[in-house]
């Protein structure tokens, strides 16, 4: 299904492309590339240019966001033979699943800077081969110092990433940030779930070895980084955002009045939904395996169980942007996911084997609040230079508030020797994060904010 509405969305943009505005009446809804190397002639090929390069764009927005999460959701279902084969103890294993936001937190406020200096795309391109190099090298460092030094490795590519992804969509596509969030989330979701569903399955078919099992993914980052080699030699905006339209507002990429991000109260609101509904995922991804294997789920059904909450992003990673940016207001959508979260967690305490289906069905319905967080990033900032910052914002402050939540599990569990305490804490996370979101949704910009002081 992402195939169909990835070349639904290719069609779409291609015909767009295609058609060439009056000079007096600019068409904002036209797809934005950056300056190309060499300039062509609009009569003589320049709009299959244009349409050829909007197609290779958006492969590998695609191609980007499959990858930005089977780093770690690859290890979940292999989580207790890695820990038994580098000797591992519970508290480690849960700094284990609190080294990505840890990573995310760091590496992704760097990346508004790098972009400027050598472009969104290069960038974005350096960290697929960063995640490639990562996911070969991690299995084979015989120790835990080297697993988690190589897991650092991929997760700062994932890092930068993360960031420039809603900065690149609301540049190239201003008036389509619904659709191509949709999009993106949408992969990245798909990406996940993959991830999860079938990497046990391989490391059997590869005799049983963890090692080749999660090595394997390293093949999809290589893939991923063929698509943005074409734009490593451009840096900036696309030069549709870098001139207003006359008598219009300034476009989507023009620079940004001067907004001291830190006094929004918008972003901290959206900074601690991130934060809190990246604990959520990250303890998902890292221990609902486990979970399901302790109350006698085979480790084979256990992934697919993970698999299982991953894969309902799919579907609605396209529809909640989409739903989202018809909204003045993204509360509403905000309650639906908590009270789904509430509910799911509530019911893997009472009776994780016999209702499973359901409560990974609430749970993937909850961990939606991810790709209805990155439409906000993208929704209340103006310009371009804004969702830069209250990308890098936002998430790097998120992912730094969600570091705790992992390592904390992983004590609990150990301590407690049950998930009772964990669990609690998981449906009691939910809460804040529901209070932030509905803030966070309010119909207003950082802009707008910083105007007002």
């Amino acid at each position: 299904m992402m195939y169909l509405m990835a070349g639904e969305e290719l069609r779409t943009f291609t015909s767009t492309t295609a058609r060439t505005a009056a000079p007096s009446e600019p068409r904002e809804t036209e797809p934005r590339e950056p300056e190309a190397g060499k300039g062509g002639d609009p009569e003589t090929g320049g709009t299959a240019a244009r349409a050829w390069t909007i197609r290779l764009l958006v492969v590998g927005i695609v191609l980007a966001a499959l990858n930005l999460r089977p780093a770690i959701t690859s290890l979940g279902p292999l989580l207790e033979e890695v820990r038994t084969d580098l000797a591992m103890s519970g508290s480690v294993a849960g700094l284990l699943t609190s080294v990505p936001p840890l990573c995310f937190a760091v590496f992704g406020v760097t990346a508004p800077r790098l972009a400027r200096r050598f472009g969104a795309g290069a960038v974005v391109c350096a960290g697929m081969v960063a995640i490639g190099a990562g996911l070969l090298i991690r299995p084979f460092t015989g120790g835990t110092a080297g697993f988690l030094a190589a897991s650092a490795l991929a997760l700062m590519g994932i890092a930068v990433s993360n960031v420039l992804m809603p900065v690149i969509v609301k540049q190239w596509f201003p008036d389509r940030v619904g659709s191509m969030t949709g999009l993106y989330s949408m992969a990245l979701a798909l990406g996940t779930a993959a991830a999860a569903a079938v990497t046990v399955p391989l490391t059997e078919a590869l005799g049983g070895n963890w090692r080749s099992g999660l090595a394997l993914w390293a093949a999809l980052a290589v893939a991923a980084v063929l698509p943005w080699i074409p734009f490593t030699g451009k840096r900036g905006a696309p030069p549709a955002e870098r001139t207003p339209a006359p008598g219009g507002p300034s476009p989507a990429g023009a620079p940004a009045p001067e907004v001291r991000i830190t006094r929004s109260r918008t972003a901290w609101a959206l900074a601690v939904f991130f934060g809190l509904q990246a604990t959520v995922a990250y303890i998902t991804m890292g221990w609902m395996p486990q979970i399901f294997r302790d109350a006698g789920v085979p480790a084979s059904t256990a992934g697919l169980l993970l698999a299982f909450i991953m894969v309902m992003g799919v579907p609605l990673a396209f529809v909640i942007p989409r739903l989202a940016t018809r909204l003045p207001r993204q509360g509403p959508i905000v309650l639906v996911l908590g009270v789904s979260g509430l509910v799911g967690y509530a019911g893997l305490y009472f009776a994780p084997a016999a209702g499973a289906l359901v409560w990974v069905l609430l749970l993937g319905i909850a961990n939606c609040a991810f790709p209805l967080a990155l439409t906000m990033v993208g929704m209340r900032a103006r310009s371009g230079a804004g969702v830069a910052k209250l990308s890098a914002f936002a998430q790097s402050t998120g992912y730094l508030i969600s570091i705790p939540g992992p390592l904390l599990v992983g004590v609990l569990y150990q301590h407690s020797g049950g998930w009772g305490l964990p669990l609690a804490l998981l449906a009691g996370l939910m809460i804040p994060q529901t209070i932030a979101g509905v803030l966070a949704g309010r119909d207003r910009t950082v802009e707008d904010e910083a105007a007002a002081r």
